[in-house]
């Protein structure tokens, strides 16, 4: 009961405090969220993607059989390769005229390749990329490679049908009629099997949406910093003598740090919700009023562990320098590791293996998935224990201290 009463005198204690200082608080709330906006248009103007035009692609045939018109007319027309790869059968001519301007490479069907692949000799398919355009021709190796995947299929299939064939009695015209048929069942097969390029899509907000990832992590710095400064504001510097005779009339330091880390909860949780709402008119989600909750109580839980470090590095720095200089860095380090300035999928893996145990990146990854994926579930527990443990800290970290004061 006397813990509650002392802590409650010094919560009144800093409402006052701010109180006083009102005239300067619109400056003190304005300052980091200016200061945060330039560093979101900056970061969002290098993660906004480029609009693209699809990869150009040429197919040549020098073959010019029936099987090689029907492959490149097959290629040309599927719908498989999605909207970033754009196929189109050329002569030779026009693909060497094309190849160092807009196309990125060409496919060569060489002369002869029909022949060779009925008579099981080794098929080549030639590849000319563009100098200037190296990545794209990366992927039409890719693309190459698939190609020759299904020509070696059909190729061996073909083979065993041809074996066979010659030991009927049928004439060489019929034969080669039932091979060209047999081509098309198996080519037909196998680029209708599967795709001839496997995609997966990656949720990755970034840059899905990077207006809205990037709006959320200057809101979450803002609030992070508004976190600091009141925490700061509130942080009064007790002469020894002073902090002696409070001692006396059963004052702690924990009921200290605890007023202050509830009057910071309350001032910046106001200011937090505000924000909030604005940076969802201001992105035009469609927030329910249960992710709203999901939300406040991650930011509370969030709010919360940052604010018993804090106190926990209050408690083991006495100088106002060192003390300050030492939250900044971890203050900088948290916003850094949370991904609200650099996205976590341009960490390194080893990297991202620890951030899910990590209360910040923790924290900024569920509220992406309530506010900007509308998802009705956030897991609490590792949070929580999170702040179990830093409570826990704190306690231990202020009985060392008192007791070495005594």
């Amino acid at each position: 009961m006397e813990f509650l009463k002392h802590t409650f005198l010094f919560i009144r204690s800093n409402l006052k405090k701010l109180q006083r200082k009102w005239l300067a608080l619109p400056l003190f709330l304005l300052f980091p969220v200016f200061i945060v906006s330039l560093i979101a248009v900056v970061i969002l103007s290098i993660f906004m993607p480029d609009e693209t035009e699809p990869i150009q692609v040429g197919l040549v045939d020098q073959d010019k059989s029936d099987e090689t018109e029907m492959v490149v007319d097959l290629i040309e027309e599927s719908a498989q390769l999605g909207s970033f790869v754009n196929i189109n059968a050329l002569t030779e001519e026009q693909a060497k005229k094309q190849v160092n301007d807009h196309l990125s490479g060409y496919i060569t069907f060489p002369e002869g390749f029909t022949a060779n692949l009925y008579n099981g000799e080794s098929v080549t398919l030639t590849i000319t990329g563009n100098p200037d355009k190296q990545m794209e021709a990366y992927l039409i190796k890719e693309l190459l490679d698939s190609i020759a995947r299904h020509i070696r299929t059909s190729q061996a299939n073909i083979l065993t049908i041809n074996y066979y064939a010659k030991q009927l009695p049928i004439d060489n015209a019929s034969r080669e009629d039932m091979l060209f048929q047999q081509f098309n069942n198996f080519l037909v097969y196998a680029v209708g099997k599967d795709r001839i390029i496997d995609d997966e899509e990656i949720s990755n907000h970034a840059s899905a949406s990077p207006f809205r990832y990037f709006g959320l992590g200057a809101w979450f710095m803002i609030i992070t910093i508004w976190l600091f400064l009141f925490y700061a504001f509130f942080t009064n510097d007790e002469q020894p003598g002073m902090q002696n005779r409070m001692r006396l009339y059963g004052v702690t330091t924990l009921q200290q740090l605890t007023a202050k880390i509830v009057t910071t909860l309350i001032t910046a949780g106001v200011l937090t919700g505000v924000a909030l709402c604005t940076y969802v008119v201001l992105t035009d989600l469609d927030v329910s009023a249960e992710n709203y909750f999901h939300a406040a109580l991650l930011t509370k839980l969030y709010s919360l562990i940052y604010l018993i470090i804090l106190a926990i590095l209050d408690v083991i720095f006495t100088g106002q320098k060192i003390r300050m200089l030492f939250q900044s860095i971890v203050s900088l380090i948290i916003l850094l590791v949370s991904g609200a300035i650099i996205p976590t999928l341009y960490f390194p893996l080893y990297v991202q293996n620890l951030l899910p145990h990590f209360f910040a990146s923790n924290g900024f990854y569920w509220l992406q998935e309530v506010l900007l994926s509308a998802r009705f579930y956030a897991d609490y527990v590792p949070m929580i224990m999170t702040l179990a443990a830093a409570g826990f800290i704190l306690i231990a970290a202020v009985a060392w201290k008192e007791r070495d004061i005594l």
